[in-house]
């Protein structure tokens, strides 16, 4: 995958800043290259003033020292509170606080007066315990003083793996270095990091590959070459044929997922509803085919039909036995699925049922309820996620503001292009049929999930306030001409 958009986990980021010294940058060049890549930061943003620069007693406290002495130099009146002692300080950050001429004050919120900035350099990525003492209160008045907060590498209390947040305050700019951590894009890390800025402090050629990175921010570089393109000589049927269990007396949702997978490229779509619900959806739909279905073994004699080559069960639905008898009845032929809403929850009582059903490809599109009552993982998201999918044997698409997609074999994408409009009714059930056209055309199961949730998002901030969820499938033909090309 596209190496640009790596995320670096915090044991991930060690292995890179210790190949990167192996390569012959020094230590403390590299401290000095990352304080400086902060200071640059800030004076591309903020004119001279008055800079309150809060340390810590490890490296990011280093980092701290060599932007304190950036700023001095460049005109900055510039207070320095260190929590500790410059005695106790090791290695390159003592070497960088011996470097500065200032005074160093102990931390309190009497460094923060007068400051028209702060840089937060207390803790970084790594820290694994709540903020107290000294330093919680220092943040705490420095949140209280309105000037804006630059935090480097997370704003302290932000974990770096989980973005879970451990007593932190919201930052204006985070700058971290080489790639952005996970913690940068889960909520609520992405929320109090504000702008994250990615400086480039040095490491050689290759460090990214070399600590071999299993996750990703979602971005159409992942998948844009995959994306399933019309033929010139092609028909309908070479762009595949969606079929979509469709529920009543909820319809809505099915009817939107249809309109979904058909303006994603799908060349047939069908949605096999009850012989009662006909007219209701015959009547709503024009490109859409309709299959009634007199019996409940009707539903499986459709399933032979060897043309249709991607299948969505769960939008209206219904949670019963004929649900999950469905479900499982698609999952035997083997053929790309999408398993979505109701269709999660019918196997809340047995989601062993459901993981040993799927054999081929498969994505299940849970939000946070549908994905407790079947997976019963407290843990935090991406971990969770990640599980989950390996239990399966599905992709996993765990959706929020901060959706993530996850693979059996381990891979991730994190999405953070999901307006806060999407939070509709029947959102949701677009974001499925997307992901379905998408399969039916042959696309790459994980690909296509992660495609489907940025091409969802997209198309939300494109329309802006006041979105319905069937706005969605008319906005995807402006999106998908803006990333080039017809399809």
């Amino acid at each position: 995958m596209d190496l640009r958009f790596a995320l670096l986990d915090v044991r991930r980021m060690g292995e890179a800043d210790r190949l990167t010294i192996a390569s012959g940058v020094a230590g403390d060049v590299l401290m000095d290259n990352a304080g400086g890549a902060v200071f640059e930061a800030i004076r591309s943003r903020w004119p001279r003033g008055a800079a309150a620069v809060l340390c810590g007693p490890g490296a990011n406290g280093g980092d701290g020292f060599v932007v304190a002495r950036r700023l001095a130099q460049d005109g900055w009146t510039v207070r320095l509170g260190l929590l500790g002692t410059v005695e106790h300080l090791k290695g390159d950050a003592r070497h960088h606080a011996e470097l500065w001429t200032g005074a160093v004050e102990a931390l309190s919120a009497a460094v923060l007066e007068g400051a028209t900035l702060i840089v937060d350099a207390l803790f970084g990525s790594g820290l694994s315990r709540p903020l107290s003492g000294e330093a919680e209160a220092t943040l705490t008045s420095a949140a209280a003083t309105g000037a804006p907060i630059v935090a480097i590498d997370v704003p302290s209390g932000v974990m770096g793996d989980t973005g879970a947040d451990l007593g932190a305050v919201t930052c204006a700019l985070t700058v971290t270095y080489l790639r952005k951590k996970p913690g940068h894009l889960l909520l609520p890390g992405r929320t109090l990091c504000g702008e994250v800025s990615v400086a480039d402090i040095g490491a050689p050629p290759g460090v990214v590959e070399a600590v071999a990175p299993d996750a990703f921010e979602n971005d159409p570089a992942l998948w844009l070459g995959a994306l399933p393109r019309a033929a010139a000589g092609g028909n309908k049927y070479g762009r595949g044929h969606a079929l979509i269990s469709g529920g009543y007396p909820m319809t809505g949702a099915a009817r939107m997922a249809a309109r979904a997978a058909a303006r994603i490229g799908a060349g047939l779509t069908t949605i096999a509803v009850p012989q009662a619900a006909l007219p209701i959806y015959a009547t709503s739909l024009l490109s859409i085919m309709v299959a009634p279905l007199a019996a409940a073994e009707d539903f499986d004699a459709l399933l032979e039909d060897r043309r249709l080559s991607g299948f969505l069960i769960g939008p209206g639905a219904g949670t019963g036995e004929p649900t999950r008898a469905r479900v499982l009845s698609i999952l035997r032929t083997g053929r790309p699925t999408v398993v979505d809403a109701d269709a999660i929850t019918a196997f809340s009582k047995s989601p062993e049922a459901l993981e040993s059903a799927v054999v081929g490809p498969c994505v299940m599109t849970p939000h946070e309820g549908e994905f407790r009552r079947v997976f019963d993982d407290s843990r935090d998201k991406l971990t969770k996620t990640r599980a989950a999918a390996r239990r399966s044997g599905a992709i996993i698409v765990l959706k929020g503001a901060d959706t993530v997609i996850a693979a059996p074999d381990g891979r991730a994408i994190i999405n953070a292009n999901a307006p806060a409009s999407l939070a509709t009714a029947g959102s949701g059930d677009v974001l499925s049929g997307i992901i379905l056209g998408l399969l039916t055309q042959g696309m790459d199961a994980f690909l296509a999930a992660a495609a489907g949730v940025w091409l969802h998002g997209a198309a939300a901030s494109a329309f802006g306030p006041g979105l319905l969820a069937e706005d969605l499938p008319d906005l995807l033909p402006a999106v998908l001409r803006d990333l080039g090309g017809a399809r």
